[in-house]
């Protein structure tokens, strides 16, 4: 009897059994893994995220492993192949590779030089070669009787045919070569002459090696990418000298001379063996650097979704522009439109002034209290016109990174919000936003966009889009959402609701005006019981007529907390404001069949800080002025920088000039560190020194001055 998915799962991961198999049981019914590490904690043994998630895709592995097993089995029964023996292997298989060694020998594949040989009648003699039994004396007969078999050269030829196939179809020769190559390759690539020129950003790798065990994940990808375009001949192969004396070990006696044999082992690993192995491991170093890739896109979107709010104010952003001039729009605190229109502050003389009089007079008419300005095309030049007007020094002006935007600005999304209004409309109002929440404003666009990835697009898509999804939603849910200004697409993301529930939300909220209380989420369409448990403690309404509303407490867990209340003689609202009043909360005397201290104590957490967002508090951030373009660097300068992408190998950050430098891992910190993100994050302020400057080659190179703390925010 096979071990269950719960037992291999345990062993694994080093979850408890139990604990398994009711989180698996909870996953199966639907629940969703935010809601299962904040509000299930006593069924799930106190699971994090991330050990939910190992399970959740650890289940689905195993049911594709039976998937396969399933669909095998199939295929050898309805062709009449299947014996006990077989079955039970296959049944026993804890793997994919191992399964698919076991099924070679039997899998339908195309005609081969094997086959030929064995429609002639030639399989006996390759027995006999492969088995060492005397076969000289016999070959003739060999001939004579097969079809098609002129003389003994033809026949021995097509014998060795037959044995190459058997050797190579070998799950434990397979075995014992999978290891040499994933231990002993070498990543060897060449330039391919005709196109060197084209392929000049390939370089480092026209002349490269390095062994398979220590090559990075971001090199792999960049290799594969060189290759696909035709820049680079790429070879994982170990030496074959080693993986043909596997094969002799396997096959060849000590002191037996079969020449035969060896030749056909020679051609078994060069023909058959090396090209199939080396094809694996491709796809092995591939999966292992996409894995790689989605952390760190993953790592950066996170840090990105939770870059610090500058919360409800009322913002005027710019969507900069030389040619087209700026487009401007005004919005407020809610990050509602009120203004649109378009100025030309970098084309000098009137139409620079015209400009400055307009920002001067919509800054007093809607009271802004910040200027958000896209950092692409003009957006430095724009920066500093705007700080060239005297406004009000209590105005932040910041830029605000626009990746995407145009995505959003052409999106359904945006057309359904503002059908009247123009791309650059909508473009410009999502970078106010931005400022405004990148996370709500953030979740708009499609992750890829947003250009914090490494090598996004040669990655697993489908693996990229769950992790990315994963991601928002662990941001969506650590933060909590407002449930009466949200968006459609915030809502989307919410635990237990989706694209069609968040609809009907909106519907309800525009139909009939906000949500005066948590339970009147179940007056929306096509919102049950089962939806409501998942997502109330998710959302937040800020002016309930229950304060609980405004926290993470369940609305399941509310009379536990009208208990607590009533014991200490007080009303909710008073154990919210006191922290002495919650210390005298004995929380042992609450503990139930289905709560347990880590709930109470989350409960208690709330309390103490109902509504509470875990950003950073947004911190003004400004450039150096007397740096715009890459001849103004000079090595040795120090400089402020905003990190942009965290890499393997190190980090990028933005010196508000059109290029990013980057920070080599080896410059990151004083000490030896394996991953920059143990240092830096996206959207993270710091400062950094200039090491290197090649403007022909469009190359920055930063240190990282400090320790590596957030040394502004």
């Amino acid at each position: 009897m096979t071990e269950s998915a719960s037992g291999i799962l345990s062993r694994e991961l080093g979850i408890a059994e139990s604990n398994v198999k009711s989180t698996l049981a909870l996953l199966e019914e639907g629940a969703t893994v935010p809601f299962l590490a904040r509000y299930r904690k006593e069924m799930t043994g106190a699971l994090d995220e991330v050990q939910i998630l190992a399970l959740r895709d650890g289940l689905a592995r195993l049911q594709e492993l039976e998937k396969r097993k399933a669909a095998i089995l199939n295929s050898l029964t309805e062709r009449e192949i299947v014996d006990t023996d077989l079955h039970r292997k296959i049944s026993a298989a804890d793997n994919l590779t191992l399964l698919e060694d076991i099924y070679l020998p039997y899998r339908p594949k195309r005609r081969t030089r094997a086959m030929a040989a064995r429609e002639k009648g030639l399989e006996p003699l390759a027995r006999l070669i492969l088995s060492h039994s005397p076969w000289k004396q016999s070959v003739t007969r060999f001939v004579s009787d097969a079809q098609d078999v002129g003389t003994v050269e033809e026949a021995l030829a097509g014998a060795r045919d037959i044995i190459a196939e058997i050797i190579s179809e070998n799950a434990e020769v397979r075995k014992s070569l999978r290891t040499l190559f994933s231990g002993e390759a070498l990543v060897s690539s060449q330039v391919v002459e005709k196109n060197r020129a084209e392929g000049i950003k390939f370089s480092d790798y026209f002349d490269h090696q390095e062994p398979v065990k220590r090559i990075a994940g971001h090199r792999i990808l960049a290799l594969f990418r060189g290759e696909k375009l035709k820049f680079l001949k790429l070879s994982i192969r170990p030496d074959p000298e080693r993986a043909l004396a596997i094969l002799y070990r396997f096959y060849l006696g000590r002191g037996q001379e079969n020449e035969e044999l060896l030749l056909a082992l020679q051609d078994s690993y060069a023909r058959l063996l090396a090209p199939s192995l080396e094809n694996e491991l491709r796809q092995d170093l591939k999966k292992r650097a996409d894995a790689e890739a989605i952390a760190v896109f993953s790592q950066n979107l996170q840090g990105l979704l939770l870059a610090a709010p500058l919360g409800q104010k009322s913002v005027l952003a710019l969507d900069p522009g030389f040619r087209t001039g700026a487009k401007l729009v005004c919005l407020d605190a809610q990050g509602k439109l009120l203004h649109a229109e378009t100025i030309y502050p970098t084309h000098g003389g009137k139409s620079a002034t015209q400009a400055g009089n307009t920002i001067q007079k919509l800054v007093k008419t809607f009271a802004i209290e910040a200027i958000a300005i896209g950092n692409g095309t003009a957006g430095r030049e724009t920066f500093e016109f705007i700080r060239s007007l005297s406004l009000d020094p209590n105005i932040s002006v910041t830029l605000v990174n626009e990746d995407g935007a145009s995505i959003y600005s052409a999106s359904e999304a945006a057309r359904r919000e503002f059908p009247h209004e123009d791309i650059t409309v909508r473009g410009a109002v999502s970078i106010g936003r931005r400022l405004q929440d990148p996370l709500a404003e953030l979740v708009k666009i499609d992750p890829k966009s947003i250009g914090v990835g490494q090598y996004q697009h040669d990655v697993n898509q489908v693996e990229l889009k769950k992790s990315l999804e994963d991601v928002v939603m662990r941001c969506v849910h650590s933060v909590g959402v407002e449930i009466n200004n949200a968006s459609e697409e915030l809502l989307g993301y919410v635990s237990g609701l989706g694209s069609t529930l968040a609809a009907n939300i909106v519907e309800y909220r525009r139909e009939k005006g906000p949500f005066r209380k948590r339970q009147e989420l179940l007056k929306v369409k096509r919102l049950g019981a089962g939806a409501f448990e998942q997502c109330a403690g998710f959302l937040r309404i800020r002016n309930s007529e229950n304060p609980l509303d405004n926290s993470g407490v369940h609305p399941e867990r509310y009379a536990l907390v009208h208990a607590m209340a009533a014991d200490q003689g007080v009303a909710i609202a008073d154990l919210l404001r006191s922290a002495e009043l919650r210390s005298r909360i004995d929380l042992k005397k609450y503990i139930g069949e289905n709560v347990g201290m880590e709930t109470l104590t989350d409960i208690i957490a709330e309390l103490a800080a109902p509504g509470r967002d875990p950003r950073e508090k947004f911190t003004l951030f400004q450039f150096d002025d007397t740096v715009h373009t890459m001849e103004d660097l000079r090595v040795g300068m120090e400089l402020p920088a905003i990190i942009t992408n965290v890499t393997r190998f190190g980090a990028f950050a933005d010196l508000g000039i059109k290029q990013d430098g980057l920070i080599h891992i080896s410059r990151l910190a004083d000490r030896y560190i394996k991953d920059p993100a143990e240092v830096v994050q996206v959207r993270q302020q710091v400062r950094v020194k200039i090491v290197e400057v090649d403007i022909a080659r469009k190359r920055i190179g930063l240190s990282l001055l400090g320790s590596g703390e957030k040394l502004v925010q």
